[in-house]
């Protein structure tokens, strides 16, 4: 009787002891739901420049109606590093910057786009203050090509560069065959701007 008595003992224990351990692992599951499966990754902005092997880094920056500068930013959201946003940082906003279409114009001019469909230069800076135009001066397929335009012709690529030192191209891109991509607060966009890992 006794024996009976104490295997019945242990298993009630072990009944309790198996309900005891389900019970914190169901809470701990029910606590994991809330939790996001992967913790968001921070912002990383990368520097726009304008780049020759022979030459120095150039700024690339949006210059306002009123000569005001302001930063143009490629922007990492994730791991990925491999297609980024360019934006023009503007008065804390982030403002599209596009290849846009203009009539009479050989290239493609590379402009920032208030809320208010204002157009917004961007531009390369020399060491001397010089300022040169930035535009999609050719394509190969749906890429478009973004140079800095010095005298006698010479172009400067047009990069993105990390805080650690890696380096992307920034490239216009077509996404439809036809000649405007779409209208942005009623500006024609001729090519949507992104920052993409070098072939």
């Amino acid at each position: 009787m006794t024996t009976t008595a104490q295997y019945l003992k242990q298993s009630i224990l072990c009944v309790l002891l198996i309900l005891f351990v389900f019970s914190i692992n169901a809470q701990e599951q029910k606590e994991n739901v809330n939790k996001p499966e992967t913790e968001l990754h921070p912002e990383i902005f990368w520097d726009v420049k304008a780049y020759r092997p022979e030459a120095e880094l150039l700024k690339v920056k949006a210059i306002d109606k009123d000569g005001n500068m302001h930063d143009v930013k490629a922007i990492q959201y994730s791991e990925d590093t491999s297609l980024l946003d360019v934006k023009l940082i503007m008065n804390g906003q982030r403002l599209p910057i596009k290849l846009v279409d203009m009539k009479g114009e050989a290239f493609h001019p590379l402009k920032g786009i208030d809320k208010d469909g204002n157009l917004i230069d961007i531009k390369a800076i020399t060491e001397e203050g010089e300022i040169l135009d930035v535009k999609g001066v050719s394509r190969s397929g749906n890429i478009v090509h973004i140079r800095a335009i010095a005298d006698y012709g010479l172009f400067y690529n047009i990069i993105s560069i990390s805080p650690e030192g890696r380096v992307n191209n920034v490239k216009g891109l077509k996404m439809l065959s036809t000649k405007i991509e779409g209208v942005i607060n009623g500006v024609p966009i001729f090519a949507h701007v992104k920052s993409m890992q070098q072939d």
